[in-house]
């Protein structure tokens, strides 16, 4: 056996690989109970003989043993008998804090199905219901009365090796508001997805929360609200949090760790991206990533309306920092077409609480005035869109059911195939339906949603399968080429070749079917092929810190890759030579 130490060590094991590489064991000095106990160690009755003898588990484990797909259908079984799906939440979680490589297993095996339940729009109501359902601590909880020994919190995290950091103040989960401590059910929902849909290693990943209070008055009466009972602290004392975290993390794992912000609310959001983007490896998803498969979703729908992305009208209803992502990718897609800048922002208009966002309206946010045109002030979703007659229409504002029959048979009315996405989430605040869209534009609607939907049979017979515009399809791959090469501060660039790349990976039978992203159940690859071109990227404009270059780049990024087959275990033994080991005697 060779003793190479690949790149994966931790507190509690190291790896080694085998001499022809396609074996890994895992060296560990824990024994007995800390072994069943540990969710990356721990194989449940795949253990072998041998390794439970070695390892004292012999006697711990029922006399069986049991191959991984096995073990599949075991789960699969108990899954199909919870009755709803906080129950199948609740499962999937619990068997991920008992053995990891179960749990990614069960969760690669069939990504359409058990994604909604791990993220949206179950964690919606996981997280509403965090309380109730909390059962072991995942992640760390970080207080604002933590500000100044936040490296001491940090030291008791069990790994050492971190590279992805998804961080929440809890204050605007989903479309669901201010869920204060029990947001922390985003971080972890995301980092299970870096690994099941990025292959990223879930040892080099830290969900964290940053309690700072809530304002939300129901939990703070909540005799199971397990956060911090006092009103959101804010200002100086706010920033100096946040500051302190971002050295803190940076100082314990370096400057290659990538910190990704969740559900921050938007005065924040902007801000802290702002602050932050050219200081440390860091991005923001809701406004990042959602612009990122948002425009993956337009430019595979430029293969349905056969022209350019500079020819389309788009009007956003909602104008926070989703649509802000969304609106300043779209412009960077245009110039890349060759639009100049300022045409691509006149063929954005935004709809805010207040209306049409207009020049000369009164008390306009900074990043609005950027999409405030000429224009009278109007108010109704219906007679904007009437007025304006865009060509695509985007929901990101959580208001359930703004895109009304009107809205939506007038977008049919001026528009051969109208674009419509119903972005927010969870489902209960999309803007409409897919049978909605496809029914009222007669199947001509070019329809994407947040979250998933059921396919859709029209009267005449014809199916279609809507496509479902998540995040997933962005921030594990651009998580896994960014750490995997060492970038250290991410582009906007970087989101916009990520689009570029999943809206190629759409393919004709996809777009014959109705849906503009590719099938969920490919998404791994579609990661994997997104890391790719970061890493390209990455070495190209000279931003990669891990050197030399690789010669094969594929063959770089899948080292990288998570396995979910079970590792060997091993015991460090070895012989002496014969003379050194010949037992000394004397003639007594």
């Amino acid at each position: 056996m060779s003793h190479e130490l690949v790149k994966q060590q931790s507190v509690v094991w190291e790896m080694e690989k085998s001499k022809n590489g396609n074996k890994t064991f895992i060296y560990t000095s824990k024994r007995g109970y800390d072994i069943t106990r540990n969710p990356h160690l721990n194989k449940g009755m795949a253990f072998s003989l041998e390794e439970r003898l070695q390892l004292g588990v012999h006697g711990l484990l029922p006399p069986c043993f049991l191959s991984q797909d096995v073990q599949v259908l075991r789960v699969l079984r108990n899954y199909e008998m919870k009755k709803d799906d906080l129950d199948r939440y609740i499962f999937l979680m619990s068997l991920q804090d008992r053995n990891e490589k179960l749990f990614y297993r069960v969760l690669t095996s069939d990504t359409h199905r058990f994604m909604p339940i791990v993220y949206t729009p179950t964690v919606g109501l996981a997280c509403q219901q965090y309380g109730l359902a909390f059962r072991r601590p995942r992640g760390l909880f970080i207080t604002i009365h933590d500000r100044n020994h936040i490296s001491t919190l940090l030291k008791a995290w069990p790994e050492n090796d971190i590279k992805a950091i998804v961080v929440t103040d809890g204050e605007r989960i989903l479309g669901l508001g201010d869920l204060g401590c029990y947001g922390m059910g985003i971080p972890v929902g995301k980092l299970a997805l870096y690994t099941a849909c990025g292959g990223v290693k879930p040892q080099q990943c830290l969900p964290v929360m940053l309690d700072v209070g809530t304002d939300n008055e129901e939990l703070l009466k909540d005799p199971l609200y397990i956060g911090l009972r006092h009103k959101r602290v804010r200002g100086q004392a706010y920033d100096e949090l946040l500051d302190k975290f971002m050295k803190a993390v940076t100082d314990s794992y370096g400057m290659n760790c990538l910190i990704q912000f969740e559900d921050f609310a938007n005065a924040n959001a902007f801000r802290l991206l702002n602050k932050y983007r050219n200081k440390y490896c860091t991005f923001n998803d809701d406004i990042q990533g959602t612009a990122a498969v948002a425009v993956a979703g337009l430019l595979a729908a430029l293969r349905i309306t056969k022209n350019k992305l500079s020819d389309h009208k788009i009007l956003f209803q909602g104008a926070g920092e989703a649509a802000m992502g969304i609106a300043e990718l779209i412009t960077m897609a245009m110039e890349k077409e060759g639009t100049p800048k300022e045409q691509g922002l006149k063929k954005i208009w935004m709809v805010d609480s207040k209306g049409l966002i207009v020049k000369g309206r009164d008390n306009l946010a900074h990043e609005k005035l950027r999409f405030a045109h000429g224009h009278p002030e109007m108010k109704k979703l219906e007679d904007i869109v009437r007025d304006l007659k865009p060509t695509a229409i985007i929901g990101v504002a959580a208001i359930a059911g703004a895109f009304t029959e009107q809205v939506i048979k007038d977008m049919a009315s001026f528009n051969e195939r109208p674009i419509i996405f119903a972005l927010s989430n969870p489902t209960s605040k999309a803007e409409c339906t897919a049978e909605q869209c496809y029914r009222m534009t007669e199947g001509q609607g070019i329809f994407a949603s947040g979250s998933p939907f059921d396919p859709v049979t029209l009267p005449d017979g014809r199916q279609f399968h809507p496509g479902q515009g998540n995040n997933a399809y962005v921030f594990p791959g651009v998580a896994l080429g960014v750490s995997a090469c060492g970038v250290r501060h991410i582009s906007d660039e970087i989101f916009l070749i990520t689009a570029e790349t999943i809206a190629e990976l759409v393919k004709p039978e996809d777009l014959a079917e109705g849906r503009i992203y590719p099938e969920l159940n490919t998404i791994r690859d579609v990661s994997f092929k997104v890391a790719i071109k970061v890493v390209e990227y990455a070495y190209k404009n000279s931003i990669a810190t891990v050197n030399p270059e690789p010669t094969d780049i594929e063959a770089f990024v899948r080292s990288h890759l998570y396995s979910t087959d079970y590792d060997s275990f091993a015991v460090d033994n070895y012989s002496w030579p014969e003379e050194a080991m010949k037992v000394q005697t004397v003639q007594l």
